[in-house]
């Protein structure tokens, strides 16, 4: 029996090592890597299209925020209008031509046509209202209108004057619909109220864009406006502005303006018929294909909704990432090659190529497990890090933000990344900012990098704190980013003023003590001296009035013995103010109120004060009583009112104000003055301020040193003051000296209040004045 040949698919069948398992094992990790590499590449895909909405969202919310707040400052503009008119819409034309240029509103106000008041024609007005105008100057005015009815307003004063505004002048806007109804809800409400889309008269036949006009009435001076029938009562016209929309729109956006194209209509429907304004190629048909990112928005200028659509422009959408995902895509495929084409070159070796594959499978798993292990550990470290910490890329926008960031700013992480960090510092220092930071970007070089800085930054509600900022370089690309750690030295900087206050404290009472004891020792010194000149001027007024009293015949040796009695009686009075000074006179103490005399003492206070200078005096009502020696206070007084005296006319002439000043005080713990030396509880306070030349500093501190004084010599002993403070001391007060040169002198003097109930005397007699 013949026998039958093999088939053919018997040959084709693959046995082990035939050469077929290493390329089939090489497919399939092939087709592994692919897979990861795809995994990979959408993931960089997605985060650059997650980058590029974040971009997209925060340039949107700007523009939608800058739109609202430029139609706020103009509706502000006529609000300062409306101010400067005062309730009248009659208006010398100079005067607003004058207000229109001095606030330069062609200027710093873009898109704002003109400034215009449109006045209204009472009924059998009109002819009586052109004949007016034409008398100021204009031949061929005319009111100008649309409606069936007759011209009920005009307008009649528009600046600046000229060009195609001169097309307006004269309009009638009551008479056109669109005008008409915001012109009444503006006089109704009583607020500014944005007209719908329209043509200004101001346009020529050719090319033409849109517009809309804002009003904001004016009622007549003196009306009331509570209710809309007395608005409508007193309303006298309108201030308005017109609106081109392309050049109300020019500069919003700033550097980003390309970034997004932008459609505004008239209320919430889209179409022609509402459109206002359209920005380069924001139609659908002006792109080459539909925009990746929309969002629309509405906002409420003037009372009015406007339909703000915006679409990201071409220019924007190149910004996404493209180089991360392609590097992605062809690193994966190239390496799934590789390692493809190496498992075949391994795969005749079956045990070695498993092994080969299982020991490339394990690194890359502990590769990939340790980079997200260093991610995750670098993660919890800087959220964790008592300092805020942030980073930025080459155009210094945020990149990085931890949690201590967000409670040092108060900003989340998804509100400050993407964010320009110059908006961190305060006003005056951004710009020094971007302009430092484009360099470091270039070269990588900064002053900061390395030592920590202190410097100020702001939070978002603008609020201003030291920080200690600490820099190092980032490269990126063929640039420089950076990372920065922030620390707040608030409580530092606290700490270190309030040592630096306790110095000062310490240092204004070391001064005021050692005041207080050369004073002290001073007084000492004077009261040893004057008591015994005080007993030797005894003696010797003792032996000669027993010589005049021996000797009674008017021969020239009785004169002498004469004059040496009125030297010793002045020596004497020296001896007096030295004991007062040193305190060791004698007082006789009563219960005194102050204020009473003061007004028994009015007479002699004007004398001594002169005739040119005002005495003022004040005192409250419950003024409290106080225990001195009324006559020894009349002395004291006396003198502060001749040295007052004394510093006016040296300063202003002789012409100038006194102030005697009377009052209650309390001083608690702690609170009695620089040298403490005035206890707590109730005293008397009197006041006696001027207004001369005042004193500076060093002559302030030795003022109440005995025998020093500023006055000529022969105009003053130098004992006023000395005497005044010793006698305040001595009655268990003080007395405290303010100056200021060129400003004047307030000397006051605290006396205690007495709680007795003895009768109060205003003390009667005053001692002879020593300045």
């Amino acid at each position: 029996m013949q026998q039958s040949p093999p088939s053919a698919s018997s040959s084709r069948i693959p046995l082990p090592g035939s050469g077929q398992l290493p390329l089939l094992l090489a497919m399939l990790v092939l087709l592994v890597t692919l897979v990861a590499t795809y995994t990979a590449w959408s993931s960089a895909r997605r985060t650059a299209q997650a980058q590029l909405q974040e971009t997209f969202d925060y340039r949107t919310r700007d523009m939608v925020y800058s739109i609202s707040r430029r139609m706020a400052v103009y509706e502000q503009v006529l609000r300062g209008a409306r101010g400067y008119l005062r309730g009248t819409v009659e208006i010398d034309r100079r005067d607003w031509e004058e207000y229109y240029r001095v606030l330069r509103l062609d200027q710093s106000f873009p898109g704002l046509e003109a400034l215009g008041i449109a006045s209204i024609i009472p009924p059998g007005r009109l002819a009586a209202h052109e004949a007016a105008v034409r008398r100021e100057g204009f031949p061929d005015y005319a009111v100008q209108w649309t409606g069936p009815g007759p011209a009920t307003s005009a307008i009649t004063h528009i600046e600046p004057f000229g060009g195609r505004n001169l097309r307006a002048f004269g309009f009638d806007m009551f008479s056109e619909p669109v005008r008409r109804a915001a012109m009444e809800r503006a006089r109704d409400t009583g607020q500014a109220a944005l007209s719908g889309k329209v043509v200004l008269v101001q346009e020529g036949a050719a090319a033409q864009q849109p517009g809309v006009l804002m009003y904001l009435p004016v009622y007549r001076a003196g009306q009331l406006t509570g209710t809309v029938d007395q608005r409508r009562a007193a309303i006298v016209g309108w201030v308005y502005a017109p609106f081109r929309m392309s050049d109300l729109m020019q500069g919003l956006g700033g550097a980003h303006s390309t970034d997004l194209d932008i459609e505004i209509h008239d209320g919430e429907a889209q179409g022609d018929a509402t459109l206002l304004y359209r920005s380069g190629d924001a139609s659908a048909a002006g792109r080459a294909r539909p925009a990746r990112l929309t969002a629309s928005s509405q906002i409420l200028p003037g009372g009015r909704t406007w339909t703000v659509t915006m679409r990201s422009s071409p220019a924007l959408e190149a910004s996404l990432d493209t180089t991360r995902p392609l590097l992605v895509a062809v690193t994966g495929v190239s390496l799934s090659i590789l390692l493809s084409f190496v498992v075949w070159l391994l795969a005749s070796e079956r045990r070695r190529a498993l092994q080969l594959a299982q020991a490339m499978t394990l690194e890359l798993r502990q590769s990939h497990d340790q980079v997200a292990s260093e991610r995750q550990r670098i993660g919890v470290i800087l959220e964790n890090a008592p300092d805020a910490f942030l980073a930025l890329d080459r155009q210094g926008r945020i990149t990085d933000w931890n949690a201590q960031a967000t409670r040092l700013f108060g900003w989340s992480a998804h509100e400050a990344i993407g964010r320009d960090a110059a908006q961190l510092l305060p006003e005056q220092r951004r710009a020094h900012f971007c302009t430092g930071f484009a360099a470091f970007a270039a070269g990588g070089r900064c002053a900061m990098l390395g030592a920590p800085t202190e410097l100020e930054v702001l939070d978002r509600h603008g609020r201003a704190i030291p920080v200690e900022l600490t820099v190092a370089g980032l490269p990126i690309g063929d640039g420089f980013g950076a990372t920065a750690f922030v620390r707040d030295i608030t409580q530092r900087k606290e700490a270190e003023a309030r040592e630096q206050r306790r110095q000062q404290r310490l240092d204004e009472a070391r001064q005021a003590l050692l005041r207080s004891q050369k004073l002290e020792a001073v007084g000492k010194l004077t009261g040893g001296v004057a008591h015994d000149f005080n007993n030797i001027l005894h003696i010797i007024s003792a032996n000669v009035q027993l010589m005049l009293r021996a000797d009674n015949t008017d021969n020239p040796k009785r004169k002498r013995l004469l004059s040496i009695l009125d030297a010793v009686e002045r020596g004497s009075k020296l001896a007096g103010q030295l004991l007062a000074f040193a305190r060791r006179q004698p007082l006789h103490p009563t219960v005194v109120n102050v204020a009473e005399l003061l007004e028994r003492m009015d007479s002699l206070v004007l004398r001594a004060a002169g005739d040119s200078i005002t005495v003022e005096r004040t005192a409250p009502p419950d003024l409290w009583p106080t225990l001195v020696d009324p006559n020894q206070l009349e002395n004291v007084l006396l003198n502060l009112v001749i040295n007052a005296r004394d510093a006016i006319g040296k300063g202003t002439d002789g012409n100038g104000r006194i102030t005697l000043a009377l009052g209650n005080a309390t001083v608690g713990e702690g609170e009695g003055g620089e040298g403490g030396d005035l206890a707590p509880g109730d005293y008397v306070t009197v006041a006696v301020t001027d207004t001369g030349h005042g004193m500076p500093p060093d002559v302030a501190e030795r003022a109440f040193e005995p025998f020093f004084t500023t006055k000529p010599e022969g105009k003053g002993t130098g004992l006023g003051l000395s005497m005044a403070h010793g006698f305040a001391r001595q009655s268990g007060g003080d007395i405290r000296l303010e100056s200021e040169p060129g400003t004047g002198t307030t000397v006051t003097i605290y006396l205690p209040r007495h709680l007795a109930t003895a009768q109060v005397t205003a003390g009667h007699g005053a001692a002879t004045p020593h300045s």
